[in-house]
């Protein structure tokens, strides 16, 4: 079974950092992109930040300058290290990968979710 797991969420105050983990594991073949998403309360899921089936990195407009998304290929692991946090940021972090599967072939799959809470 191929499933994201994530890690790295929690309680920050404004202007604080953390950073979160995305580790896929399973019967995986390769990982043609992979990246992170958020969902605020009351809000439609967004890109934050990600690495595209092409190589290339997007990162969203709102995020430029604070947040970093980087990646080690050899443990199949995505990483999200945010700083200078806003209690805009607030929301439940999504990983989300496009890969293939050994026996199932091409998969979308997400992770669990975990929550950033940006607070005083």
């Amino acid at each position: 079974q191929v499933q994201l797991v994530e890690s790295g969420g929690g309680l920050v105050q404004p202007g604080g950092s953390l950073r979160l983990s995305c580790a896929a594991s399973g019967s995986i073949f390769s990982i043609n992109a992979m990246g992170w998403y958020r969902q605020a309360p009351g809000k439609q899921r967004e890109l934050v930040a990600g690495f595209t089936r092409g190589g290339r990195t997007n990162i969203a407009d709102s995020v430029k300058g604070r947040f970093t998304i980087s990646r080690d290929n050899a443990k199949n692991t995505v990483y999200l290290l945010m700083n200078s946090l806003k209690p805009e940021d607030t929301a439940v972090y999504y990983c989300n990968a496009d890969l293939v599967a050994v026996v199932k072939g091409y998969l979308e799959v997400w992770g669990q979710g975990t929550l950033v809470t940006v607070s005083s």
